[in-house]
């Protein structure tokens, strides 16, 4: 019988099993999860013939060493970095044949935070309300990867993508975030919200799958005390005791005490998943709807 499996060789700084997450269970206080850069995720699935909701491997900054037991396609995309496949260089961001044994190294990241890899098949851990995905903060899912861990796979359900290598955004040399602002706007000066609308933050090396934190001008108060707890979204800008606004992502707390300037469109938080620390972050305002 064939052995549907990857050995971990290398798991890297931070590599993370993750799908399109599990929405629906925020009252039960469960965040959504799921790969920070989605687009990156669904395409290295479509390349290596996956259905969308096969579950990756999301790397951070350095990659990870895969050996597989049985012959894969797999695909990397996502930020670009080196491919080899028993030493010699492989495509990135195409279809690419990983025979059984040989050793899959995904290199560290020439630009951006997170690569993405899919495997023919996708990684068949153990689902958690309906989702493979590890969430950092509740700790639902599979544990980050580590060395020597045997990662099981499904089996393949339609063929790799014919394609050279597909076409994907590079890493943002600087990220603008569309933001509708509110509900909690009042609880800050006129001048501190132009602040936020005008001036540019910087990506703080302290982000993290659970919120995207920046450096810059701090946000003055117009009310004083605290906020009682309160439902948060994907996305929402909260501001913290030290007025640096904080963007939530796929592992943010579903409620929250620090109040919330803003909410970032779901189209800008892709870019937000790659863009490496120092990066400048501007935020934009749109109209209420």
């Amino acid at each position: 019988m064939t052995d549907r499996a990857l050995a971990v060789v290398r798991a890297g700084a931070l590599t993370t099993v993750q799908d399109l997450g599990r929405p629906g269970h925020a009252h039960l206080g469960v965040p959504r999860s799921g790969a920070l850069d989605a687009p990156a995720a669904l395409l290295v699935n479509r390349l290596a013939g996956n259905p969308p909701e096969a579950a990756v491997l999301e790397t951070t900054l350095n990659g990870c060493a895969l050996r597989p037991r049985s012959a894969v396609t797999v695909a990397v995309g996502g930020a670009p970095c080196p491919v080899t496949v028993g030493g010699r260089p492989a495509a990135w961001g195409a279809p690419v044949r990983v025979p059984a044994g040989a050793l899959l190294d995904v290199g560290a990241a020439f630009s951006g935070v997170r690569s993405y890899v899919a495997v023919s098949g996708g990684i068949a851990v153990e689902p958690v309300l309906g989702s493979r995905s590890t969430d950092l903060l509740s700790g639902l899912g599979p544990p980050p990867l580590t060395d020597d861990a045997v990662l099981p796979l499904g089996h393949p359900v339609g063929p790799h993508a014919r394609v050279d290598v597909a076409p994907q955004p590079a890493p943002p040399a600087e990220l603008v975030l569309h933001v509708t602002l509110g509900p909690r706007d009042d609880w800050f000066t006129p001048a501190a919200v132009r602040t936020f609308t005008s001036r540019t933050y910087r990506v703080s090396a302290a982000s993290n799958r659970i919120g995207l934190r920046t450096e810059g001008p701090a946000l003055e108060r117009a009310l004083p005390g605290e906020l009682p707890s309160e439902g948060v979204v994907l996305g929402a800008v909260q501001v913290p005791p030290d007025g640096r606004p904080v963007v939530f992502l796929a592992d943010h707390p579903t409620t929250g005490g620090y109040p919330v300037i803003a909410v970032v469109g779901a189209s800008d938080l892709p870019a937000a998943a790659q863009a490496v620390p120092g990066t400048p972050v501007r935020f934009v305002a749109v109209r209420r709807r």
